[in-house]
């Protein structure tokens, strides 16, 4: 790679930062939702525009809305008034920020990307703005802040690394959301976000597919496995009274590498026996909600609920996804919960009580399989994994959201012989983001995922120089999407997989035929063969 392509230009900018004006240069932001989209959600002004156009089509009555809407936020999330009142603006998130990393852009700055928003705060909302203006920091409201809000708000990707470091404790995460839901209420959004989340509730997951799609593409997945192993795995969908309702992100079923994930679930399920189901209905464990507002993430997140209801389930158990599991982490509960109507989840193969998930009743499958292992209960044979030499990337949203550390790396450690990690401080609760994470990862906005990414790509590149890393193992579907064309870039012949690849490429299941290739075809060594 040429080296001035890693030079980040870096240097104090001029003028004000007050100034809201943004250039809209092509590659550094998302298109605007598409208004089919927009009436299919039941939201505000859909219309067809773009944020290059000089008139954005904003309703008449725009600043009172928002500012009727932010008033309205205010008093119903105290957190939100906290984070606006008690920044000192110390700068110790300041450097913390990928896009920051990777841009130079100071605006990228969690604090002053969060400032963006309490300037209007200030300005309206305390006495000292209402009176003293622009000298007690407060902006004036307009359209070109509103501009400015959409190009910085969607260049966030709300992976709270900031707030790690933050001594207040302020979730600049939780502030973009709220600028997101504003911007929502005049029908500024992206499509990227929109027309997958329309797609869930006119099909059941974000990618549209219809239910007979979902049937085909698991049974499809199975005559695969038994090619592979010899053996036919059941399929069970919508099946009334099962012990356990399977939910996972519909990239699982449809899209490469993710695949080879599903693949591995489909493996683990049938080797135990376990008395599961999946659903055509709730064929969706990603919520693109989170990245619009709590009132859509609410809807999303209600049909796992309905159909683990529905179906009659004991608890449910969730495949490998970011976002689903910082909504069931952080949000399911009040939203939607408590989940009564279920049992508090106990694994019926080992019978460990998921203390963790007695309250939504919901157990990532790492914590399940983790536990399977450690109980004794599969037969692994790493060297089918040989030919990987494995770094683990901690999706943001499982390990800081839910501290979901340790269980996905017992899994690589037992499944693999050859684990490296990065940097310790890129890893852990300290991980840097894909890049593309809360709705950014459309092609139209490449560039700048790829400047966001540079931090994460920076530090698979260190091990893949050292160690000779061939894989990427994370357990987020927009990571296991977006991170192949980061690695293509920045650190090329590392490719992507799931932590439940490996686990199925090890697993060595009672009545398989002799294993030639691993889950995706490729052959394995000679001493894999005949182990």
């Amino acid at each position: 790679m040429p080296p001035e392509l890693l030079q980040i230009e870096a240097k104090k900018p001029g003028g004000n930062w007050k100034d809201p004006a943004v250039q809209f240069r092509k590659g550094v932001f998302c298109y605007s939702a598409a208004a089919k989209n927009v009436r299919a959600l039941g939201l505000p002004n859909p219309r067809d525009w773009q944020p290059f156009d000089a008139d954005w089509k904003l309703p008449p009555d725009w600043k009172q809305i928002l500012l009727a809407g932010m008033k309205e936020r205010l008093q119903k999330y105290r957190s939100f008034r906290l984070f606006m009142d008690i920044c000192v603006r110390c700068g110790a998130c300041a450097d913390k920020c990928h896009f920051y990393v990777g841009s130079g852009d100071p605006k990228n700055m969690p604090v002053v990307r969060a400032e963006l928003m309490r300037s209007v705060y200030r300005r309206y909302f305390t006495l000292a703005g209402r009176i003293f203006g622009s000298l007690a920091g407060g902006r004036e409201l307009t359209e070109d802040i509103v501009k400015e809000w959409f190009y910085y708000f969607y260049q966030c990707t709300e992976c709270r690394r900031c707030s790690v470091f933050c001594p207040y404790g302020i979730d600049t995460a939780e502030i973009t959301m709220i600028g997101r839901e504003l911007l929502n209420l005049i029908g500024c959004n992206t499509n990227w976000v929109l027309e997958p989340a329309a797609n869930c509730f006119r099909t059941g997951n974000h990618l549209g597919i219809q239910p007979h799609g979902f049937k085909d593409s698991l049974e499809f997945a199975a005559d695969e496995l038994e090619e592979i192993t010899g053996i036919r795995v059941d399929v069970p969908i919508n099946r009334k009274g099962a012990e356990i309702l399977f939910v996972m992100p519909s990239a699982d079923y449809f899209a490469e590498p993710h695949y080879y994930t599903l693949l591995g679930y489909m493996m683990l399920f049938h080797e135990i026996g376990l008395d599961f189901s999946f659903s055509a209905f709730a064929s969706e464990g990603g919520n693109f909600g989170l990245f619009s507002s709590h009132e859509l993430m609410k809807r999303l997140n209600a049909k796992v609920y309905e159909e683990a209801k529905r179906l009659g389930v004991k608890w449910i158990l969730g495949g490998e996804c970011g976002h689903m599991w910082r909504v069931l982490h952080q949000y399911m509960d009040t939203m939607n919960g408590p989940a009564d109507f279920l049992e508090k989840p106990v694994s019926p193969i080992t019978g460990t009580k998921f203390e963790n998930a007695r309250s939504t009743r919901m157990v990532h499958i790492c914590e399940f399989t983790a536990d399977l292992i450690h109980s004794g209960k599969l037969r692994l044979d790493a060297s089918r994994n040989d030919r990987w030499r494995v770094t683990y990337h901690d999706s943001c949203n499982p390990a800081r959201s839910m501290g979901l550390l340790e269980e996905p790396r017992y899994i690589i450690r037992n499944a693999c012989n050859r684990f490296f990690e990065m940097p310790e401080n890129t890893i852990r609760e300290q991980t840097f983001c894909c890049g593309s994470g809360a709705g950014l990862g459309t092609d139209e906005n490449l560039e700048m995922r790829l400047r966001g990414g540079f931090p994460r790509a920076n530090a698979v590149k260190y091990v893949q120089e050292r160690h000779g890393v061939n894989l990427l193992a994370c357990i987020c579907a927009i990571d296991k999407a977006t991170l192949p064309t980061l690695m293509e870039y920045w650190a090329p012949g590392v490719e992507v997989g799931g932590v439940h690849e490996l686990l199925g490429n090890a697993l060595v299941m009672r009545g398989e035929k002799p294993r030639t290739a691993d889950l995706r075809g490729e052959p394995l060594s000679a001493e894999a063969t005949h182990a």
